[in-house]
């Protein structure tokens, strides 16, 4: 069954949450918290959203974005596979696995008609 498309317009508002697959941890010391909020500077220069809040739990975070453009899949593509290849990177033992294989992002638009 193909997924639902992804409404998308300018203006939009969306709580947006990605998980790790099986619900494990992604997060496992402030310094993976600290890189991940610069992949979110970084993504806000690039595609132009406003982020007015977030929560980085230990497996999974909440964004609250607002699109000024209908560009939330390319962002939130941009931020999970920045935060996958990046920890591809190297930064894989044992131990922690491939600790950012992010599960299904789910994005919900908050705006009222």
């Amino acid at each position: 069954m193909a997924r639902q498309l992804r409404v998308e317009f300018e203006g939009a508002f969306y709580h947006i949450t990605s998980r790790g697959n099986r619900r494990e941890k992604i997060y496992f010391e402030d310094g993976d918290r600290e890189r991940f909020l610069e992949i979110l500077k970084r993504t806000k220069e690039r595609y132009g959203y406003l982020l007015h809040a977030y929560v980085l739990m230990d497996n999974h975070y909440h964004l609250l974005v607002e699109t000024p453009k209908a560009n939330i899949s390319q962002t939130m593509q941009n931020i999970n596979t920045s935060q996958t290849t990046r920890e591809m990177e190297g930064r894989i033992d044992s131990e922690k696995r491939l600790r950012r294989e992010l599960g299904k992002l789910k994005g919900k638009i908050l705006n009222e008609e």
